[in-house]
């Protein structure tokens, strides 16, 4: 015969701040030792590597950066379609890897690449935003959207290129209202141009 297990509550044993001991434990390590083991931690986990790369601010070659960016892109935006019309979670920090590696671009004068990025982001996005109940990473997606059509409002590429983008991210857009006004606004400006 089975034994009864006791009705009375085990509590569970308080956790103390692991910060005094590990760091004790730690200055005993090489730095050499310590950077292993950050280099593999972030090999193997991409959320360790894009806080490595936030809190140190390290720059990233060009082809790793655009890479970088489209799996921070892949990833904000990944849900599992089971969850369709649910608040699911998603990656916040994904997203705000996107934004900040978006602006790296532009600093780096790759502006080009962030448009066609952008277009990634809005197709993928946007639909994330249609499968959801609430859209709530929509407060996510926008401001990564605006820093790119900041750029292009300053910008001296062909009116014509930045048309275009303009109604290509309006007609990927699948929610029809992720930075709406702003595409609209901004293709407007380059329609009004006079031709150079």
């Amino acid at each position: 015969m089975p034994k009864r297990r006791s009705k009375q509550k085990i509590n569970p044993p308080k956790r103390t701040h692991p910060a005094p001991w590990l760091r004790k434990a730690l200055a005993q390590r090489t730095k050499g030792e310590l950077i292993d083991v950050l280099v593999e931690f972030a090999r193997d986990d991409r959320a360790v590597l894009r806080q490595l790369v936030a809190h140190f601010e390290l720059q990233m070659p060009l082809e790793e950066l655009l890479a970088a960016t489209r799996q921070a892109i892949a990833d904000a935006t990944a849900f599992d379609e089971r969850d369709i019309n649910r608040n699911f979670s998603y990656d916040y920090e994904a997203y705000s890897a996107v934004q900040r590696n978006l602006q790296l671009l532009i600093e780096m004068g790759q502006l080009r690449r962030a448009m066609a990025l952008s277009l990634d982001l809005m197709d993928q996005g946007s639909y994330q935003v249609e499968a959801s109940d609430e859209g709530l990473m929509t407060e996510d997606i926008e401001p990564c959207l605006r820093g790119v059509l900041k750029a292009l409002r300053k910008c001296d590429l062909p009116a014509a290129e930045v048309i275009a983008w303009c109604t290509e991210m309006l007609e990927r857009d699948r929610t029809e209202f992720l930075c709406d006004q702003e595409l609209r606004s901004l293709r407007e400006q380059f329609e009004t141009q006079p031709p150079a």
